[in-house]
């Protein structure tokens, strides 16, 4: 461990909803989420919302989609996803417990974060459903929960399918989100 991590603060949840800007917070280490993302980020983004959304409301799920909200993981750690769908009702604040279906757009100061720690931190908390899209390749990767807790990944073309909150399975389409 290098002595910089050693000699840095560790900061909690109730110090990061004091701080100006754009952050997250993993395990106490502040992570600047700034500059904001680009347009072509955000209208994928929205897309996708867009998508999961009409999903959810053709299925009549118990279940919500939320943009860029943050998920309070422990008193340490707090992420944004791009992207959570979550059972039943809205959470009045931030989230306080693991979405469903977890979706980070990739972008070039995000990359590496998305497919390293948020990976990890998503498998971690047994969230049902990653879906990792990449804008520049134009593709969409599911990290999808099995029944033992392990995960399989699944390039996905066409449409992907996926089970939230249990009892209820959703299909969109992956051409509408690069169209």
């Amino acid at each position: 461990m290098s002595s910089a991590y050693e000699s840095s603060p560790h900061y909690t949840a109730n110090d990061y909803q004091h701080w100006e800007g754009d952050w997250e917070l993993w395990e106490g280490i502040a992570i600047a989420m700034s500059p904001s993302p680009f347009g072509r980020h955000q209208s994928l983004v929205s897309r996708i919302a867009r998508s999961l959304g009409n999903a959810i409301e053709d299925n009549d799920c118990n279940a919500e989609t939320l943009v860029e909200l943050d998920w309070i993981v422990s008193d340490d750690t707090v992420v944004r996803p791009d992207v959570m769908v979550v059972c039943g009702d809205p959470p009045e604040g931030h989230l306080e417990t693991a979405p469903a279906v977890a979706v980070e757009v990739l972008s070039e100061s995000t990359r590496k974060n998305d497919l390293g720690y948020k990976r990890r931190l998503y498998h971690q908390h047994g969230i049902a459903a990653y879906l990792i899209v990449d804008p520049n390749d134009k593709t969409v990767v599911l990290d999808r929960r099995q029944e033992d807790g392990g995960y399989q990944t699944e390039d996905v073309s066409g449409a992907v399918a996926f089970r939230v909150c249990d009892d209820c399975e959703i299909k969109i389409s992956v051409e509408t989100l690069f169209r």
